[in-house]
């Protein structure tokens, strides 16, 4: 019986040595690890390329950028006024506290550009319950209370384009014993006034198209022409009261 080792490109066979002629033939590493004995993963020395960039064609020696039309920091003020009714056991006599918790992440607003303005509407729901003399809280549980704004932006049009940061809160204000009306009309009741001041910063842009010399057009040259349609949004209900 003969005996057949193999050491590198050299076969043992017997007690004779023969020069092995290495195999060219490429095959998968992967796929043909059980055929070949010689092929272990580790002599799979794969190198990758970096894909290369290939240069885009263009049509115009233009560019579409966007124009600085203004930015400003402003505030919007979310009020509510609430009749005491709406808490079952308080009135202005064991009245101690008025606890407003706003909840930023649920926010629903929008705005939209009239001629050298941006219009600011919204909902910020708002967790609202007051504590009576002796501890007790009454919670109503979740309302939405409105808040509008318009800012001036000279130079603003209906076609440009509005971003803004997200709203933060400046300060949480109440007030007792405000006087409402009931829902007949007919009487006065003792209410409660609820004010949270928000910020945010307001960036208008407009789209314009550079040419190679520097100079800037106008994307749309009607964007400030008033048409017969009037920029309008409008909310669904509130589902929070």
């Amino acid at each position: 019986m003969s005996s057949k080792k193999r050491f590198n490109s050299v076969v043992m066979v017997g007690n004779q040595c023969k020069k092995h002629k290495p195999n060219n033939k490429k095959h998968d590493c992967y796929k043909d690890d059980f055929k070949y004995d010689c092929c272990k993963q580790a002599s799979c020395n794969c190198n990758f390329k970096k894909p290369q960039l290939k240069a885009t064609k263009l049509d115009s020696d233009c560019f579409l950028i966007n124009s600085l039309v203004g930015t400003k920091t402003v505030q919007k003020v979310a009020e509510i006024s609430l009749p005491l009714t709406l808490f079952p056991g308080v009135d202005l006599s064991n009245l101690l506290s008025i606890n407003v918790v706003p909840n930023l992440d649920a926010v629903t607003q929008n705005a939209t550009v009239i001629k050298d303005k941006v219009v600011n509407i919204g909902l910020l729901p708002t967790n609202i319950s007051v504590t009576a003399v002796g501890g007790d809280v009454v919670d109503i549980g979740v309302v939405d209370i409105p808040f509008q704004a318009h800012t001036d932006f000279p130079g603003a049009c209906p076609e440009d384009m509005v971003q803004e940061t997200p709203l933060e809160v400046e300060g949480i204000f109440n007030q007792e014993g405000i006087s409402l009306v009931d829902a007949t009309g007919t009487e006065i009741i003792d209410g409660i006034l609820v004010k949270v001041v928000l910020r945010t910063t307001i960036t208008v842009t407009r789209q314009v198209i550079k040419d190679t010399e520097g100079n800037f057009c106008d994307l749309n040259q009607n964007r400030c022409k008033t048409t017969g349609n009037l920029p309008s949004f409008t909310f669904p209900p509130s589902g929070n009261g």
